[in-house]
């Protein structure tokens, strides 16, 4: 075990000796396509790198154990699942530290890690540092964002989205069941590898291999019957993750759907974004607004790629951000965007305008910035797109799943009676 070094504030330091003693990071997992390739990143620059992805009734409990229930819900099972894995046994807690994400904005994702902090020791685990994810809020020795990691994280990210929509489009359709996730396997697998060696995270490189991977899922032999389209929206962590939303992209897959949720990409334009609205408006660095214009222009240059290459094969691209932005104009300001503020509504109308009419909202038991871009913005919706079919989810820990998926499958039934319409 590492001796143990806090800063002056008393905060635990992760050190350069904890990553010298291969310490294991431990991370909640997310979007499962995305985390699968992004967690390589971190291995290929030295880190122990693990993804948590337990999932029951024990962790929201573990969460509600530790964490105040008058948490957002995401918090809840986050916290619960990572002291969950640390109360299992699996690891040496003395050589194990936690990673989350620290966003900075006044959403309660920023106090994610103070509340992490607290319940570890209140659970009797003081010794396990916390790593922010972060863009320079806190500052580690032992962890470091380079420029290279951000560049293949980046790269992980528009790949990431390209799997999760390609293979959202096939395997609703795929004639031989299971070829669409084989084939995100395969590609999960040569990106790896290629990571490992320095390869495929360059513009050039990215664009020749979203050009081969779309090329690759349009091969897929399929059947395109008429099917009820449906697109998933909300709280970044209830729209990915299973454990967030009771295994909602499954639940829909069964109900013979086709699924569509909108990209990490988006999400990650719209953050920096509103970094260069703040500078704008109220004043700030200028290295700051450099620095954040050219991680976006940057990050709309990939935008422009996998938008290019999806259309290419037949695939029904992303929404660009910049379209998404003018949609939402008549709805709700651009200064909503604590949490995913005007993108949540933004989302709504890009799918309903692509065909993704019939919408699921998942809402998280404490985001008020959920229920005001989300539920608050349903009915001006609707006034622009009358076929706008919107059903809001509340998830929480008392939220028994046959009600919410009661729930969804009236809004289905209303897509299913619009479909025979349209197909008679």
């Amino acid at each position: 075990m590492a001796e143990l070094k806090y800063d002056e504030n008393g905060r635990l330091l992760f050190t350069k000796e904890m990553k010298q003693e291969g310490y294991k990071i431990l991370a909640p997992s997310m979007a499962p396509i995305h985390f699968n390739i992004l967690k390589n990143v971190f291995i290929h620059e030295g880190y122990n790198f693990e993804l948590v992805d337990t999932a029951g009734p024990e962790i929201a409990q573990t969460g509600l154990k530790y964490v105040h229930n008058d948490t957002c819900y995401p918090a809840l099972l986050v916290i619960g699942q990572l002291i969950h894995a640390l109360q299992s046994g699996k690891y040496d807690v003395d050589k194990t530290a936690l990673m989350i994400t620290q966003t900075g904005g006044g959403c309660r994702a920023s106090n994610y890690i103070f509340l992490l902090r607290k319940a570890l020791k209140k659970a009797g685990f003081p010794q396990v540092p916390v790593i922010s994810l972060s863009f320079g809020m806190e500052k580690n020795p032992g962890f470091s964002l380079t420029i290279p990691l951000i560049r293949r994280f980046l790269a992980g990210v528009v790949y990431g989205d390209a799997l999760m929509l390609l293979s959202n489009q096939t395997k609703a359709y795929e004639v031989n069941k299971g070829e669409s996730m084989r084939l995100v396997e395969k590609w999960t697998k040569k990106l790896t590898d290629d990571f490992a060696k320095g390869e495929s995270y360059r513009p050039k490189e990215i664009g020749r291999y979203l050009d081969k991977i779309c090329e690759s899922f349009s091969k897929i032999e399929v059947n395109r019957v008429p099917k009820v389209k449906v697109g998933v929206v909300g709280e970044i962590y209830v729209k990915y993750a299973r454990l967030g939303n009771n295994d909602l992209e499954k639940f829909l897959m069964e109900q013979d759907c086709e699924v569509n949720l909108p990209g990490i990409m988006g999400f990650a334009l719209f953050k920096v974004d509103n970094r260069l609205e703040d500078i704008r408006l109220y004043g700030g660095s200028r290295a700051k607004f450099q620095i954040c214009s050219i991680l976006f222009n940057y990050l709309v240059k990939l935008e422009a790629m996998l938008i290019k290459y999806t259309k290419k094969y037949g695939f029904t691209p992303p929404g660009q951000y910049s379209h998404i932005k003018k949609l939402v104009k008549p709805v709700i300001g651009y200064g909503s965007k604590m949490g995913e503020g005007w993108l949540l509504t933004a989302e709504m109308l890009e799918l309903a305008e692509t065909g993704y009419e019939n919408i699921v909202c998942t809402q998280p038991f404490g985001c008020l910035p959920n229920h005001i871009n989300g539920k608050g913005a349903i009915r001006r919706i609707k006034e622009l797109n009358p076929k706008a079919n919107i059903v809001t989810i509340d998830y929480d820990p008392g939220a028994p799943k046959v009600n919410q998926e009661n729930r969804i499958k009236l809004m289905l039934a209303v897509g299913r009676e619009e479909l025979e319409k349209a197909t008679k």
